[in-house]
């Protein structure tokens, strides 16, 4: 069992496999000529299987795959497939671009919830946001993995001037069908230009929604990160990810390794321990890991509070996005 200095018990890992993407969203990724890292410098594929074995005999019961776009890693499906025999839940965040060509890897690796990055319900609008024209493919993989079963859990960035009257219909979508709806609020990074006039609160969400609605509030699983509500007779639900304007990091489990192994005990943590240099070298990582979660911030990274209206953006230290890992 990983704890940390404030008695709580860190048992959710997330793991990217890849700082690439095949999109370029303007609050994810600074530059549209980003360059990656090189193959020798990222997690090989039985470093991977190896850390996250010393993870699970730790304590982890849920492993997430991120990236970057997990999917576009060309082994991705033998990294799947490998993680799928720990005794976890095993899932992952995608952009939905190519999820139709691992629906049969999911199937077989017991993954039977799915993420989908999805900011808006407008083709062009999309363009925009990820300069490229691929909604309607990543909006034909959402229903595809609705019909084969899975739990489909859609996450929508919210920004001001961006999306915020889209709340409404992506609301409406969960009508007739089982998906998920996550508004979140922007985060700031490295690079995407995090201003708190582009934030669009939790408050300011539920109040848009409420004008619309009724709809109840639902019982948050334990360590969430969502706030879940249900309107009536609706198929699906939706929930606020509330970062910035009221954090959860009283009941955070979780941990991260970025795609060249470095630990990150928080989303927002200026540190990072770099254990794949340890375990190439041979050293026990164990005990790395266990300093690391001891040594994480009470909240937000001990770089911020939730007065989000007070960030300096430009006076934090952290990675882009796509450098940690979504």
């Amino acid at each position: 069992m990983i704890k940390d200095g404030f008695g709580r018990v860190h048992d959710y890992l997330r793991i990217s496999l890849t700082d690439a993407c095949n999109f370029r969203c303007t609050y994810c990724m600074p530059d549209e000529e980003m360059q990656f890292k090189a193959s020798a410098h990222l997690m090989q594929v039985d470093e991977i299987d190896a850390m996250a074995g010393m993870f699970v005999r730790m304590g982890v019961r849920k492993i997430r795959l991120t990236g970057g776009e997990p999917l576009v890693r060309k082994e991705a499906a033998e990294i799947i497939r490998l993680l799928s025999k720990y005794p976890v839940e095993l899932t992952l965040t995608t952009n939905g671009y190519r999820a139709h060509e691992f629906i049969q890897v999911f199937k077989e690796a017991g993954i039977r919830s799915v993420n989908v990055s999805l900011d808006t319900l407008q083709a062009e609008k999309f363009f925009a946001i990820t300069r490229r024209a691929h909604f309607q493919q990543v909006w034909d993989n959402i229903q595809l993995l609705v019909r084969e079963g899975f739990h489909v859990k859609v996450n929508v960035v919210m920004m001001k001037g961006m999306n915020e009257e889209e709340i409404i219909d992506f609301v409406e979508w969960t009508k007739t069908q089982p998906v998920h709806i996550r508004f979140i609020e922007f985060m700031p990074f490295s690079g995407n230009h995090w201003e708190n006039e582009k934030v669009v609160s939790y408050q300011q969400i539920l109040d848009t929604i409420a004008a619309h609605y009724d709809f109840i509030k639902l019982r948050d699983d334990a360590n969430a990160t969502a706030k879940k509500f249900k309107v009536y007779n609706h198929e699906g639900t939706f929930a606020i990810i509330s970062t910035m304007s009221a954090p959860f990091c009283t009941t955070c489990n979780r941990m991260r390794l970025t795609a060249d192994g470095k630990m990150k005990n928080c989303l927002f943590s200026k540190g990072e321990v770099d254990l794949l240099s340890a375990f190439r070298s041979g050293e026990d990582i164990m005990p790395m890991i266990e300093q690391c979660v001891i040594e994480k911030e009470e909240a937000l990274g001990g770089q911020f509070t939730n007065d989000y209206e007070k960030i300096d953006a430009d006076e934090l230290t952290n990675r882009s996005m796509i450098r940690i890992g979504g």
